[in-house]
């Protein structure tokens, strides 16, 4: 099997991007191709890590997580790997970035209320190895999605 991905290889993630619970054969009749190939694939592209997992896209604000938070770290540089690891085990924490500039690491946080954000923020701020923390709130979400949109980008391509 080469490892190689194709258009076919980027179609198909354009299916699962759409709905990952469409059947195979449903991605392979759209595709045009047969069910074996699709399946075939998608092994493929998960076996290379492409695919690392299957989830529901979910709306956190309508089970109560409409306060968003984006964090940015100070870490003293020896320790740095240490802070993005216990920030990345939160359970309120959507993403952790190591960066360039001002920070060290960005990260982004759900909560329910004022007073979970204030808890967490107060318990990593007095981690023994952050030695700053710059907290912005979120007012409106205009976009927010952990896809790119790969049938756009591809056909730009081409």
């Amino acid at each position: 099997m080469p490892d190689k991905i194709d258009s076919l290889d980027i179609k198909i993630l354009v299916e699962l991007q759409e709905d990952a619970r469409k059947s195979l054969r449903e991605i392979a009749e759209k595709l045009g191709v047969v069910e074996g190939t699709v399946y075939n694939r998608i092994n493929k592209l998960k076996k290379l890590g492409i695919i690392k997992k299957f989830i529901p896209v979910i709306d956190y604000s309508k089970l109560g997580f409409d306060l968003i938070a984006v964090i940015g770290i100070t870490a003293e540089g020896g320790h740095l790997v240490e802070v993005e690891e216990m920030l990345a085990n939160e359970p309120n924490v959507t993403a952790v970035y190591d960066v360039t500039g001002q920070f060290d690491v960005i990260t982004v946080a759900k909560f329910k209320d004022r007073e979970s954000l204030n808890a967490f923020v107060k318990r990593i701020a007095g981690l023994e190895h952050v030695q700053k923390t710059y907290t912005m709130l979120v007012l409106n979400v205009v976009k927010e999605t952990h896809c790119i949109d790969l049938e756009k980008l591809m056909n730009e391509l081409e």
